[in-house]
C-alpha cells in the first residue's frame, strides 16, 4: 500500500523556524516544518507490514495559513484530531493524515502507522518560484454531480516542452533556435524501457530434455512477461516493456528467465539484476541503444549460470520509437487480446476511388420465353453496393440506356465488379439473362474529365459458370454489353460530412499540391471524466483518444481505471487547406479482456465520451493554444458534460502567399464542378465510403472499431431531429437580425426619434446624391473601419460545442427520444401517432409561410397579366407617366426627392397604409384556384 502526499506552495513555510524545540515537537506547524525541511516538496511514504494489502491511495494535502492551527499536545487523542478535519459536506470525502511524534507514540501506546523512508521510494524536485503548480491525481476519483455544469472553454498553463531531462540539461539543434525533441506540445513523461531481444545456451529441463523459455521483467510490484517459445534453447522475443518513472517502486530491475511447465511449477533458469542508478538516458534523436549480452545468475546473484540474455535498458520519454509498441506498466491488468487493444496506433484511411460505370447498350439479349420481348435493366454490384439502371423504355433485344452508375472502391482492390443484365418478368420477379465479373485492375484510372474508351464485354448466361470447362467451347453465340468504365482520380471521395471536412484533395496523388502548413496537436489528457462502467463494485473508465485529420487517424494508448488520464502524446499532420476541421473524440475501451459481452450477449462496443472539433482557419499561425475543451454528449435525458479534454494545438504556416492563394480556389477539385453529382448521389456515396473505411480500419491491429469511426465521421448527421431543426431556424433568424436591426434604425431615423441623427443622415444622403461616385468607396471604407474596430474584440480562443446554439439546453424529453429513435421507428403506435401529429402542425405553419410567399409573387406577376383589367390599366398608365417624368428629370433629382419623401417628418406622415401598399394588396393571386 502506497500513500502519496503532495505539498502545494510550501516555499514560504520553508523560510520559517519554530520558536523552540518544544514547539517543533508539540504542534502541527512544527511537525510540518521538520517534514518539509527534509523532503521539500514531494514526499512518498511507504507503509510496511501490510503485505496482504494491494492498491494505491492518493492524497492531496494543501497547507494554508499555519497560524490558524492550534498547538496540539503529544498525548492529544486521535479522535479529537479527526474532528479538526471532519468533512463539511456529505458529498466530499476527506482523508486525514496524522503526523505523530514517535516518542509520544511509544509513551501512550497508541496505534500508529510505522513509516520507513527509503531512497528509491521518493523523488525530490525543486520547483522554481513563480512556476505554475501541477497537481497530479492517483487512481480513480469520484466527482460529485453539479446542478450548474460548466460548459465553457478553459485556458490552461501546462508545463510544455520536451527539453527538460532528469539531469536538468537542455539539448539544442545546430542553429540553436529549436529543441531537438519534437514533443514540445506535451508534458514530459519519463519511462524505463527494457527491450528483451533474445537468449542463448539456455539449460534444458532434466525431465524433458527441452526448454520452453519465457522472460519475466520485474520492477517492484510490476511484472511483465514475454510469450513462451516451445523447445528452443536460443529463443528470440524482441519485446519492449515500459515502466513509468512516477510509479517506480524499486531501485533494482530483475529480468528472470523461466522454463514453462505445463503440469507443475515453472522451472527457474536464471536472472539478471540491474541497478537503476546505472541506466543511461537516451536523448532523441539519438540512435536506439544497442543491446548487450548479460550472463544469467542464480537466485541470490552469487554465482553465474549457463545461458546469456540480450537486453537493452534505458531511460527515455514518450518520444521514443519504442513507446507505441511497448508493454506499459499501467496496463498490467490487461490480458489476452486486450494487450493489443490498449496500445497507441497511427492509422491511414484506405485510398478511395469513384468507380464510374457508364451503361451504354446491350445486344442480342434473349429472354427465356422467346414469345415475348424483354423489359431489360442492368445491375452493377461490388461488395454490398448495388445499383440499377432504369428499365429500357422500349421492349427490344438491343436495349439502350446511356446511364451512369457510380460506386466506391478502395485500394487494394479486393472485390470484383459484377454486371448483370436482368429481365423484369413480373413486378416481383426478375430473371437474369447474362452476367460478367470484372476485376477493378482492368479499368483505366482517369485524372481528367475527358471520356475514356468504351468496350464491349461478352455476357455469360446465368448458371453457365457452373458448367464444365470443356463445354464452354460449344457455345458459339453470346449476348454482349457496351460499357465505359473508369476509376475517377480527379474527384475527392467524401467520407465525412462536408460541414466538417478535413481533406479536400483528389484521389490521384499526381493532382496534389504542396502543403501550406503543419498542424501539431498535443493530446495532454482529460479531467473529470464520468464513470462509464462498473468494475469490482465501483465506477471505472478506461479512456483513450482518437484524432482524425485528412487520411491520418491516430489513437492514443488506453489509460486504465482513472477519471483523469494523462496521455501526453503529440502528432503531426500536413495541411493542404486551412478551411478544414480536425476532429478528436474520447472513448471508453470495452475490449480489455479480449472477450467482453454487452447486454443480451451482443459484442461489446466502445462507449463514446465526447467529441471536439477545431477549425484550422480560426487559429492564428505559430501560436500554441492550450485549452481544456468540454466533452458534451447528448443523451436521451438531455445534454451531459462527460469531462474535459486537454489539448495543445499549433498551426504553422509554411508559405503565407500560398495560404492566401488557397482562399480564392474552389473547395473541391474542379471535376466536381464540371461533372457534378446530385445531392442523393453524394449522400449515398458518402455512406458507402464510411462503411468501407470502417471495415478497413476495423481490420487493423489494434482495430479502430466501427462505432468509433461512425461517431468520428458523423454517420447520423442526416437524420431528422426536431431539436436540430429549431437550432437551424434560429441560426437563420440570427443572420437576418442585422437586416432587421438596420430596418429598425432606419425607421427610427425616418420617424425622427433622435433629431440629431436624422439631420446627420439627411446631410449624408444629400452629399451622396450630389456625389454618387462616393457611394461605393464610402461603403467599403465603412466596412474597413468596422473590421479594424472589431479587431480589438476578436476571438482569443477556438470555437467549441455550444449547447445554446445547438438548442440542447431546454429541449423537450420527447423530442430527444424521437432523435434517438431508430430508423424505421421502434416506438409504439400511440407515440408515433403523437409525433406525426406534431410534425403535421409544424409542417402546417411552414406551409402557411410558403403560401404567403407564393401569394406575394403571384400578385407581382399579375401586375401585367390582365387578370384584373382595372388594376393592370392603372399600373400601365402609372408606368407611362413615370417614364415621361424620369426621361425629363435628372436621376439625382429623382433620388433626392424619393429619399426626402421617405425621411420626412412624422408630422407629414399618415398612420394609414400607403397608396402603393394598398394597391399591391388588392391584386389577385392564384389562391382562389386552390382546393
Amino acid at each position: 500500500m502506497k500513500v502519496e502526499l503532495e505539498i502545494i506552495d510550501a516555499h514560504d513555510l520553508m523560510q520559517r523556524k519554530p520558536a523552540t524545540r518544544g514547539e517543533a515537537e508539540t504542534s502541527l506547524e512544527g511537525f510540518a516544518l521538520i517534514l518539509l525541511r527534509k523532503v521539500r516538496k514531494f514526499i512518498k511514504l511507504t507503509l510496511i507490514d501490510f503485505t496482504s494489502v494491494k492498491g494505491e491511495i492518493g492524497l492531496k494535502t494543501y497547507i494554508a495559513s499555519l497560524q490558524s492551527y492550534p498547538k496540539v499536545p503529544s498525548n492529544y487523542p486521535i479522535s479529537e484530531l479527526e474532528k479538526l478535519s471532519s468533512p463539511t459536506s456529505p458529498k466530499q470525502l476527506t482523508l486525514v493524515a496524522l503526523i505523530r511524534n514517535p516518542r509520544a507514540s511509544h509513551r501512550n501506546n497508541t496505534a500508529t502507522t510505522l513509516t520507513k523512508f527509503q531512497q528509491p521510494m521518493f523523488s525530490i524536485q525543486r520547483r522554481k518560484r513563480g512556476a505554475p503548480v501541477r497537481m497530479h491525481s492517483v487512481g480513480p476519483q469520484v466527482h460529485p454531480s453539479s446542478q450548474d455544469e460548466d460548459y465553457n472553454l478553459r485556458e490552461m498553463d501546462p508545463q510544455l516542452g520536451g527539453e527538460q531531462w532528469p539531469n536538468g540539461r537542455r539539448v539544442w539543434m545546430s542553429g540553436g533556435e529549436r529543441f531537438t525533441s519534437t514533443h514540445d506540445l506535451v508534458e514530459q513523461m519519463f519511462y524505463l524501457y527494457v527491450r528483451v531481444v533474445k537468449a542463448k545456451d539456455l539449460s534444458p529441463s532434466i525431465l524433458t530434455s527441452s526448454c520452453d523459455p519465457y522472460v519475466e521483467v520485474k520492477l517492484g510490484n510490476y511484472k511483465g512477461r514475454t510469450k513462451h517459445i516451445e523447445k528452443k534453447t536460443n529463443p528470440e522475443w524482441n519485446q519492449v516493456y515500459a515502466f513509468s518513472k512516477d510509479r517506480i517502486q524499486s531501485s533494482v530491475l530483475e529480468v528472470i528467465v523461466k522454463d514453462k511447465d505445463m503440469v507443475g511449477r515453472d522451472d527457474y533458469i536464471g536472472r539478471v539484476a540491474l541497478d537503476l542508478n546505472e541506466v543511461p538516458t537516451r536523448v532523441p534523436p539519438d540512435s536506439p541503444l544497442a543491446p548487450q549480452w548479460y550472463r544469467l545468475e542464480d537466485r541470490r546473484g552469487e554465482g553465474k549460470l549457463r545461458g546469456d540474455i540480450m537486453l537493452a535498458v534505458w531511460m527515455g520519454t514518450q518520444a521514443d520509437e519504442a513507446f507505441s509498441e511497448a508493454w506499459h506498466s499501467d496496463a498490467a491488468t490487461v490480458y489476452g487480446e486486450g494487450v493489443f487493444n490498449v496500445r497507441s496506433k497511427v492509422y491511414v484511411s484506405p485510398k478511395l476511388w469513384y468507380l464510374r460505370v457508364d451503361v451504354i447498350e446491350a445486344q442480342d439479349v434473349i429472354p427465356s420465353d422467346r414469345n415475348r420481348l424483354p423489359e431489360v435493366f442492368v445491375k452493377a454490384q461490388m461488395g454490398s453496393q448495388v445499383l440499377r439502371t432504369k428499365i429500357c423504355p422500349t421492349r427490344t433485344t438491343t436495349p439502350v440506356w446511356n446511364e451512369d452508375l457510380v460506386l466506391v472502391a478502395a485500394e487494394p482492390f479486393e472485390e470484383m465488379l459484377t454486371i448483370t443484365v436482368e429481365d423484369r418478368v413480373h413486378p416481383s420477379k426478375d430473371e437474369v439473362l447474362g452476367k460478367i465479373n470484372l476485376p477493378l485492375t482492368l479499368f483505366e484510372k482517369r485524372l481528367h474529365h475527358r471520356p475514356v474508351q468504351s468496350r464491349w464485354f461478352n455476357l455469360e448466361k446465368f448458371g453457365f459458370g457452373m458448367m464444365e470447362a470443356d463445354r464452354r467451347n460449344e457455345l458459339k453465340f453470346s449476348s454482349r454489353i457496351h460499357l465505359r468504365i473508369c476509376l475517377e482520380g480527379g474527384y475527392h471521395v467524401l467520407d465525412e460530412s462536408t460541414l466538417y471536412s478535413s481533406d479536400q484533395r483528389p484521389t490521384a496523388r499526381q493532382l496534389w499540391k504542396q502543403p501550406i502548413g503543419v498542424l501539431e496537436v498535443g493530446i495532454l489528457g482529460a479531467q473529470e471524466l464520468l464513470p462509464m462502467k462498473m468494475r469490482n463494485g465501483h465506477g471505472s473508465t478506461d479512456a483513450y483518444c482518437v484524432a482524425k485529420y485528412g487520411q491520418k487517424w491516430v489513437r492514443t494508448r488506453t489509460i486504465l481505471d482513472t477519471f483523469s488520464p494523462k496521455w501526453n502524446e503529440q502528432y503531426t499532420w500536413e495541411v493542404y487547406d486551412p478551411c478544414t476541421v480536425i476532429t478528436l473524440g474520447v472513448f471508453d475501451n470495452c475490449h480489455l479482456g479480449g472477450g467482453e459481452k454487452a447486454v443480451a450477449g451482443t459484442a461489446a462496443r466502445d462507449l463514446r465520451i465526447g467529441k471536439v472539433r477545431i477549425r484550422l482557419s480560426t487559429l492564428e499561425t505559430h501560436r500554441i493554444y492550450t485549452h481544456s475543451y468540454p466533452l458534451l454528449v447528448l443523451h436521451p435525458h438531455g445534454v451531459k458534460k462527460m469531462g474535459e479534454l486537454q489539448l495543445a494545438v499549433r498551426f504553422t504556416s509554411l508559405s503565407l502567399a500560398n495560404m492566401f492563394y488557397i482562399y480564392g480556389q474552389p473547395l473541391l477539385p474542379k471535376v466536381h464542378y464540371l461533372r457534378p453529382f446530385t445531392v442523393n448521389q453524394v449522400e449515398n456515396l458518402r455512406y458507402q465510403a464510411m462503411n468501407i473505411v470502417a471495415v478497413r480500419l476495423g481490420r487493423a491491429e489494434p482495430p479502430l472499431r466501427k462505432e468509433v469511426v461512425e461517431y468520428m465521421l458523423d454517420v447520423d448527421s442526416h437524420m431528422w431531429s426536431m431539436r436540430r431543426s429549431k437550432a437551424n431556424f434560429f441560426r437563420i433568424m440570427s443572420l437576418f437580425s442585422g437586416i432587421i436591426t438596420m430596418g429598425q434604425w432606419f425607421s427610427q431615423v425616418s420617424n425622427w426619434k433622435n433629431p440629431i441623427t436624422s439631420v446627420l443622415v439627411h446631410i449624408l444622403f444629400l452629399i451622396l446624391i450630389c456625389y454618387p461616385e462616393l457611394i461605393l468607396p464610402t461603403l467599403f471604407l465603412y466596412m474597413f473601419l468596422i473590421g479594424l474596430w472589431n479587431y480589438r474584440f476578436r476571438p482569443r480562443h477556438p470555437l467549441h460545442m455550444d449547447i445554446k446554439l445547438s438548442w440542447a439546453e431546454a429541449v423537450h424529453p420527447d423530442e430527444l427520444d424521437e432523435e434517438f429513435d431508430t430508423f424505421p421507428t421502434s416506438r409504439s403506435n400511440d407515440v408515433v401517432r403523437m409525433r406525426y401529429d406534431r410534425l403535421r402542425s409544424v409542417a402546417g405553419r411552414i406551409q402557411t409561410v410558403v403560401g404567403d410567399i407564393a401569394t406575394q409573387g403571384e400578385r407581382f406577376h399579375s401586375l401585367l397579366s390582365w387578370r384584373d383589367t382595372r388594376a393592370t390599366s392603372l399600373f400601365i398608365v402609372f408606368s407611362l407617366c413615370s417614364a415621361v417624368v424620369l426621361y425629363a428629370t435628372q436621376p439625382k433629382v429623382v433620388a433626392m426627392v424619393t429619399g426626402l419623401y421617405y425621411l420626412r417628418h412624422p408630422k407629414f406622415r399618415s398612420k394609414l397604409p400607403s397608396v402603393p401598399s394598398n394597391f399591391f394588396k388588392r391584386l389577385p393571386a392564384r389562391t382562389d384556384s386552390m382546393l
